[in-house]
């Protein structure tokens, strides 16, 4: 007579890993499923705005920043690309006791992150200020550069 009973153990989820996933690659969700597993929408929508964002992107380097249409799809891209930044500095600053409690409470087992995870943070803050500055500078310089195109031609 055998039982057919799983005895499968909660998963210990490491803070320290998911702030390193959400860092080098939470743009294509990699923290949401590691922590949530593949039916995670909001990891689902990191993909996806990843996927829409890069062809913006490029399409704004063919065009040297003119083309509208790859400001609007270059953005799910952004927003996915600061969200991973955000959540690896959220994850990273998290007291181990609430991590533990939110997501290794059936584990039985404690984390001890250390300061790995707040190098993690400390390259979270410093990647995702200098892309965002980045993305603010292209930005009103593309629109400055659009209103002295549009007076000039105004002028003639």
């Amino acid at each position: 007579m055998s039982t057919n009973v799983s005895s499968a153990s909660p998963r210990f989820r490491s803070k320290t890993l998911t702030a390193a996933l959400a860092f080098f690659f939470g743009s294509v969700g990699a923290h949401r499923f590691y922590l949530y597993g593949l039916r995670d929408v909001f990891g689902w929508a990191h993909v996806i705005g990843t996927l829409i964002g890069i062809p913006g992107v490029l399409l704004l380097v063919a065009t040297q920043r003119s083309a509208s249409l790859g400001w609007w799809l270059a953005i799910p891209g952004a927003v996915s690309l600061f969200a991973a930044f955000l959540a690896a500095i959220v994850y990273g600053l998290r007291p181990d006791q609430k991590w533990d409690a939110q997501f290794n409470a059936q584990t039985g087992k404690q984390s001890h992150s250390g300061w790995t995870a707040i190098f993690v943070v400390i390259f979270s803050l410093f990647f995702g200020a200098f892309l965002l500055m980045t993305g603010l500078a292209l930005s009103f310089q593309t629109y400055f550069e659009s209103q002295v195109d549009a007076a000039k031609s105004l002028s003639q």
